[in-house]
């Protein structure tokens, strides 16, 4: 289960203040759904995910001063661009993919010229989590079909990929982002946020 962070020792590690925080908000630069109200023995408090607020703050901070904020929201926003195309070429050229997971895409859907951004962002998702380590290329395969299958129906709910493996099977599962599955198996990939990866990839193409 994905660690969480309270936002008084949010605002502390990160040194911004409350006022920052509830901009950033207003601006769409972190998600309404990042912002989780939980009991506590004092009464209410607010809880980030731990790992994305921080890294997401820190993409704020690192780049607020070079663009406006509505001009980060675009690039943090969910929203895919529609019209974006990139030929194999370009995206090996401008290092978002290495030619190995563009030919094993190749593979599966034959006669693309040219890639839209939900074409890449399944590329990117499955060579991230190549590189993560205890995926194998026939796990990638049966991967990359599900998200073509499947993507398109849970986009709008924060989704999130998470894998399991039994009895030598490997079992890929799309669902909203957070869902616990109970299982005796751990999961080889959890919770694996997509939304995530798309917000990098848009950092990277546009």
């Amino acid at each position: 289960m994905e660690e969480l962070i309270s936002k008084k020792d949010l605002l502390t590690e990160m040194d911004i203040s409350y006022g920052q925080l509830y901009r950033w908000k207003r601006k769409k630069l972190i998600p309404e759904e990042w912002f989780m109200k939980k009991s506590t023995y004092t009464g209410h408090e607010t809880f980030f995910p731990r790992e994305r607020i921080l890294e997401r703050i820190q993409q704020i901070l690192n780049m607020k001063d070079g663009a406006s904020l509505d001009d980060l929201a675009d690039k943090f926003s969910s929203d895919i661009p529609e019209e974006l195309m990139r030929k194999k070429e370009d995206l090996i050229g401008l290092g978002v993919l290495h030619t190995e997971i563009i030919r094993l895409y190749e593979e599966i859907f034959k006669g693309k010229e040219e890639y839209n951004f939900q074409d890449i962002l399944y590329m990117y998702i499955s060579e991230d989590l190549l590189h993560q380590g205890n995926i194998s290329v026939e796990d990638l395969s049966r991967i990359l079909k599900m998200l073509s299958d499947q993507y398109e129906n849970i986009k709008d709910k924060d989704p999130a990929l998470s894998v399991y493996r039994r009895f030598g099977v490997t079992v890929s599962l799309l669902h909203k982002s957070g869902e616990i599955f109970y299982s005796d198996q751990a999961p080889i990939v959890d919770n694996y946020s997509i939304r995530g990866a798309l917000e990098k990839l848009k950092l990277k193409l546009i």
